[in-house]
């Protein structure tokens, strides 16, 4: 008789293309795999993959039972978000956040998460915006918040928020008096994002279009640019929220620009299949934290 989590063996090892990798996801070992699928293969009397070089390719019949084994994994997620006790659902997510996120609601969600899902467990990658995308449609985490949007039609993509720029310094750093020019700014490093990230491509732009020279410290972490900034390397620009303590205290400060920065806008993205219930719940329960945080730190700044 056909169980679910055969079932679910069976489509990881689809989407991933392999049985060690399907280990990898399912937490298992590649033998315990290949037992699973054989086991498949025997209840149905087809052959689901065939050996070609070192590799395993789906037959016919392996395609034509993954449509069906991802709508019974999608009616069951839906059953158990109509039916069972939340403090019984199990699992574990896969989260991967930019950096920003860490410095701002992610404890607030994990708190929630676990007050309302207290048996299932959060494994959390903290990488940037681009490598994000790229471990979703690897199937490496199972939603991704991030920077902007994502438009790809197997995700669905929700938004979670924004937080505005700002051009940051030690007091210790010498400026002319505020507002500050570009070319004023370009006297200095400028410490961002990494360069692979948008922030790091507006803030270039801002420069190169009125022909000015700029040296660009990119970092992925904002720790480091945070620290860079306190040991007045150069001006940073980040997001004003991972700084509130430092400019409280005086540690730091806010210029003024005559440049203006765009927010950065930032999303929760997830596979549009629905046999994973708690991905769509994560990405709903960050909306929400994201949403209680920045109402919290308007309140903050009246």
């Amino acid at each position: 008789m056909l169980d679910l989590k055969t079932l679910e063996t069976f489509i990881w090892t689809m989407r991933l293309g392999g049985f060690r990798k399907a280990a990898e996801r399912l937490n298992t070992t590649q033998p315990a795999i290949s037992a699973r699928i054989a086991q498949l293969q025997d209840e149905l009397g087809v052959l689901l993959f065939e050996r070609v070089g070192r590799r395993v390719a789906p037959t016919p019949q392996a395609m034509v039972l993954l449509s069906y084994a991802e709508r019974m994994m999608a009616l069951r997620a839906e059953l158990l978000d109509a039916v069972a006790d939340r403090r019984a659902i199990r699992g574990v997510i896969r989260l991967g956040v930019a950096e920003t996120v860490v410095h701002t609601w992610l404890s607030r969600l994990i708190e929630r998460l676990n007050a309302l899902y207290p048996a299932v467990s959060l494994e959390i990658e903290v990488e940037t915006s681009p490598s994000l995308r790229e471990a979703l449609l690897r199937h490496e985490i199972d939603v991704a918040v991030m920077l902007g949007s994502y438009t790809d039609i197997r995700f669905k993509t929700v938004p979670v928020g924004s937080y505005p720029l700002g051009w940051v310094v030690s007091p210790s750093l010498a400026l002319p008096s505020e507002p500050v020019s570009l070319a004023e700014l370009a006297a200095f490093p400028i410490i961002t994002f990494s360069r692979t990230t948008q922030p790091y491509g507006v803030i270039r732009e801002l420069f190169s279009s009125i022909g000015l020279p700029v040296r660009m410290f990119g970092n992925s972490s904002l720790a480091s640019v945070v620290r860079m900034t306190l040991d007045s390397v150069g001006v940073s620009v980040i997001p004003i929220a991972i700084v509130q303590r430092e400019l409280a205290d005086g540690r730091l400060r806010l210029i003024r620009s005559q440049a203006a920065l765009p927010d950065l806008s930032f999303s929760a993205a997830y596979p549009a299949n629905h046999d994973n219930h708690m991905a769509a719940i994560v990405a709903q329960l960050a909306v929400e934290v994201a949403t209680d945080y920045g109402a919290m730190a308007g309140d903050s700044t009246d």
